[in-house]
């Protein structure tokens, strides 16, 4: 269920059209509370997360705000709740990635590579994910650095050095990683983001392997 409702969030789906049409109470219900899913990423989208009321993300959903409270408390419950979706999906795509028995160089490519290429189905997704937690502060804030700590987890060595303070490095790689994909999406270039791989690879093998050899890694593999 997790899955397909992620699949929904991040591809789109047909949503139902307003009024009576006869389906099962179970059905309406859930089709309700993704359609509102949906609303707040394209009322953020359009908006920015500050300027996306109760109404424009019910407004967005094709439902009532009385239907947006029988599912969410406030703007930050839904956004919660949508960023979850969207998160649990992002982590399946990386770590289900092919090649979870490479050397920790392939691994650290096919991950980044399945994230860029999710990120760069929808731009409004990826910005969702990115871009708004930061706008937003509080709680969502927080849960975006959550997120952020178990995506750089990911992209860790098997045996990464003892004496390194792995949360502050993984802190600065993700961070790194991070910046360059948002440049691109806020120059309209979510499309072209797999183009980073290379680039991204290099950033977060650097600090283990030195800079020439991550770069010669990153350059032989890209070609």
């Amino acid at each position: 269920m997790a899955e397909a409702a992620s699949q929904a969030l991040v591809l789109g789906r047909t949503r139902l059209p307003p009024g009576r049409h006869g389906l099962p109470r179970d059905f309406v219900v859930e089709s309700q509370r993704e359609r509102l899913l949906n609303g707040v990423v394209e009322a953020v989208a359009e908006h920015g997360y500050n300027e996306a009321t109760i109404g424009r993300i019910s407004g967005a959903a094709k439902v009532s705000r009385r239907t947006f409270y029988e599912y969410f408390t406030d703007k930050d419950d839904c956004f919660l709740a949508a960023y979850d979706v969207i998160d649990d999906h992002i982590r399946a795509t990386t770590l289900g990635a092919p090649g979870a028995s490479e050397p920790w160089p392939d691994r650290v490519r096919t991950r980044l590579g399945a994230l860029l290429v999710a990120l760069a189905q929808d731009p409004a997704v990826a910005s969702f994910y990115l871009v708004e937690p930061l706008s937003a502060g509080g709680k969502i804030a927080a849960r975006y650095r959550d997120a952020m700590q178990l995506l750089a987890y990911t992209l860790r060595p098997d045996s990464p050095p003892c004496e390194a303070d792995m949360e502050v490095r993984d802190q600065a790689l993700i961070g790194g990683v991070t910046t360059l994909i948002v440049r691109r999406l806020n120059s309209g270039g979510a499309t072209r983001l797999p183009e980073l791989l290379p680039d991204l690879v290099e950033l977060v093998l650097a600090p283990y392997l030195g800079r020439e050899e991550a770069r010669r890694i990153a350059s032989a593999r890209a070609l």
